[in-house]
């Protein structure tokens, strides 16, 4: 399979967890996701630090399925995590460890788990129905829309996200939404 057959079997399991445990909006939470986790037996353990790279950890052993996440992280970077190490579990059981740091994100086994979670988080086709609903054509979107976006939906995929996907789909031209780091100083406007 290549790499992109790849990232587009993962979008559609994705859609298929989505379908098969009840979301249909934008706007999932970790109470959500550890629904998820619960009915497939995957233990969640919240470690007490904060490594400066390390966002989460996947462990298959003979213990079970575990992932591991921060304690206190917000909910949108904790949705995020909890979702990324979900596709480990379907996908990468067979690793047997999955630590997931910001050194590791340009393997394709990484960047397929960001995919994944961004498709879980918000599906691409509602991305799209939401932009044509908001009047938004190729290349005319600006940081205001998304944040105008997140607020409508609720969404917990981060600004970086719907800026990434704004782009790869077409609403905004190449690098000109995944540069800008001021999201919440725009977002207080």
């Amino acid at each position: 399979m290549n790499t992109q057959s790849y990232y587009e079997d993962l979008k559609q399991l994705a859609r298929q967890v989505r379908a098969e445990n009840g979301l249909s909006s934008p706007r999932v939470l970790p109470n959500d996701l550890m629904r998820i986790y619960a009915k497939y037996e995957i233990t969640v353990d919240e470690w007490p630090y904060r490594f400066r790279n390390l966002r989460g950890a996947f462990i298959n052993d003979h213990l079970g399925a575990t992932v591991m996440v921060a304690k206190g992280l917000p909910q949108d970077p904790m949705a995020f995590t909890m979702a990324h190490e979900l596709k480990h579990f379907f996908r990468d059981r067979d690793l047997g460890i999955s630590y997931c740091d910001q050194s590791n994100l340009n393997k394709s086994i990484e960047i397929g788990a960001e995919i994944f979670a961004a498709e879980l988080l918000f599906p691409d086709r509602d991305f799209v129905a939401h932009m044509n609903r908001m009047g938004i054509r190729t290349n005319q979107c600006l940081p205001k829309n998304l944040v105008q976006l997140k607020r409508q939906t609720g969404t917990t995929l981060s600004y970086a996200g719907l800026a990434i996907k704004a782009e790869r789909l077409g609403f905004a031209p190449s690098h000109s939404l995944t540069t800008i780091k001021t999201w919440r100083k725009l977002e207080a406007l």
